[in-house]
């Protein structure tokens, strides 16, 4: 049986581990090898590590980060930052990641995805959308570079161009509750999940295990992820890298997924 995966976002800027709030603000947190030895103690379902210097300095992925990152890892690795070509793609894989996240390579050169997922495989193909709501209005635009540069396309349409060309899941960020630590926003996510079929995880707001739960409660089978709730305990934001226990994820997912979906 398919289960809900609970899934630790770690952000790297300038080589260390950092937190923003609304893509904002980068406070420095830790050592991200240091986080990722901590999360394979805590037994997470998979991590998505993303470099936020890459894409908006226009750096090429840190290979050796990336190769320490793999090798520490006991768990499925999404790595995304600077991602710009088929062969970049390639190496980062031949270095034992599972995933690829790519953001801005798929607004701005989009006729490359299919050859991707030709060459790698849908299924390790993930787009993030960094997503704001528009002022006055229901709909939400896609912004890339760290949320710094808006492309005027639409999330929903986006997501099913990048379905058609066929990537294997999409990472809907919201902006707006980036680090907030207040919940989801069930609005944005409700409107992916009606328009794609592929695997969706949602990303931006999670401040209890309940707000990860009632993800869970209305969407099923769903990649829900955090960044703050995994690193900061309480409410003074203490750093403390931080995960459900064993006892607390069976507890989560039989409330909020077996006695509803089971």
């Amino acid at each position: 049986m398919l289960y809900p995966r609970i899934i630790p976002c770690l952000l790297v800027h300038k080589k260390g581990l950092v937190k923003t709030t609304k893509f904002t603000a980068p406070k420095y947190v830790g050592d991200p090898i240091n986080a990722v030895k901590i999360f394979n103690e805590k037994k997470v379902d998979e991590l998505i590590v993303l470099d936020i210097d890459a894409s908006v300095q226009k750096k090429e992925p840190d290979l050796e980060l990336i190769k320490h990152l793999a090798a520490e890892c006991r768990m499925p690795l999404c790595y995304g930052g600077g991602i710009k070509t088929l062969e970049q793609a390639q190496e980062i894989f031949s270095l034992g990641v599972e995933k690829i996240a790519i953001s801005s390579l798929a607004v701005e050169n989009p006729s490359v995805i299919p050859e991707l997922v030709k060459r790698v495989g849908s299924q390790s193909v993930v787009v993030v959308q960094d997503a704001k709501k528009k002022m006055f209005s229901s709909k939400y635009e896609v912004y890339i570079h760290n949320a710094t540069k808006s492309t005027g396309l639409d999330v929903v349409e986006f997501a099913v161009q990048m379905e058609q060309a066929g990537i294997g899941e999409i990472v809907v960020n919201s902006i707006d509750n980036d680090g907030v630590m207040k919940g989801y926003d069930f609005l944005l996510l409700q409107k992916i999940r009606d328009a794609v079929k592929i695997p969706v995880t949602v990303m931006g707001g999670a401040g209890t295990l309940d707000d990860i739960g009632k993800v869970i409660a209305e969407h099923g089978i769903i990649g829900v992820a955090a960044g703050s709730y995994f690193v900061f305990k309480g409410k003074f934001r203490a750093v403390l890298i931080n995960y459900p226990t064993v006892q607390e994820k069976d507890e989560l997912i039989r409330k909020y997924f077996v006695d509803k979906w089971g």
